[in-house]
């Protein structure tokens, strides 16, 4: 007689194989910084003077770095977000193609960003615009997690209620630091565009982490 009992932990149970979810979506991200570096280009008539024409490209690596650093901290954070899953419903189906709907976009505004980058009135737009995208990223980040924290049936049932506080506190910070620097783009660009660079390196860079690692090699030295 088939056993017709239900492993709660089994991700196909009353919901969508979280397998398939996160290959789509690591697929997507993967495309995505490939389409970043190939952003990245000089003109065949640059021969005459190819380092400088190198130099000149400053403001494509600025973007391509940016961008990078936010597809990162985005695939750090989807990783977090389905690691605490047992499944997924069809709403959070769709939130997280919304998400990927942008992740896909960033190549645009950051080719914006560099080929406007120091042009006055264009640069003020391609900077507010390109920020517009990245806050729009992390409030979808906010909202897929916030969904899936509210859907306890979604959620492994080993997670405590601070874990899951402390998860949801790390999306607040960047969400507003990304507001504030996106407004800052309305009256100085350049500082916006430095600010996105600060504001994705927080989210990437586990400086906790590394913290407390040079606390334990400082004190096995001692």
């Amino acid at each position: 007689m088939p056993d017709t009992t239900s492993d709660p932990h089994d991700e196909r149970v009353g919901g969508l194989p979280l397998t398939r979810i996160e290959a789509f979506s690591d697929g997507v991200f993967a495309i995505a910084i490939t389409l970043l570096v190939l952003e990245i280009g000089v003109p065949l008539s640059a021969e005459r003077d190819l380092l400088a024409a190198l130099a000149g490209e400053w403001p494509a690596y600025l973007g391509y770095l940016i961008s990078f650093l936010t597809v990162g901290w985005v695939w750090i954070g989807h990783a977090a977000i389905t690691s605490h899953m047992v499944r997924a419903d069809g709403l959070f189906v769709r939130l997280n193609l919304l998400l990927l709907l942008v992740v896909a976009f960033l190549p645009f505004p950051t080719r914006l960003v560099a080929d406007f980058f120091g042009n006055n009135e264009p640069e003020r737009i391609a900077v507010v615009f390109y920020g517009v995208v990245l806050l729009t990223i992390a409030a979808l980040m906010s909202a897929l997690w916030r969904y899936a924290k509210g859907s306890t049936e979604l959620l492994r049932a080993d997670w405590s209620d601070d874990e899951l506080a402390a998860l949801t506190s790390k999306s607040n910070p960047g969400l507003v630091l990304l507001l504030l620097s996106t407004v800052l783009g309305l009256f100085l660009p350049s500082a916006a565009a430095v600010c996105f660079l600060a504001v994705s390196a927080f989210l990437v860079i586990p400086f906790r982490e590394i913290v407390t690692a040079l606390r334990r090699l400082r004190g096995r030295r001692s």
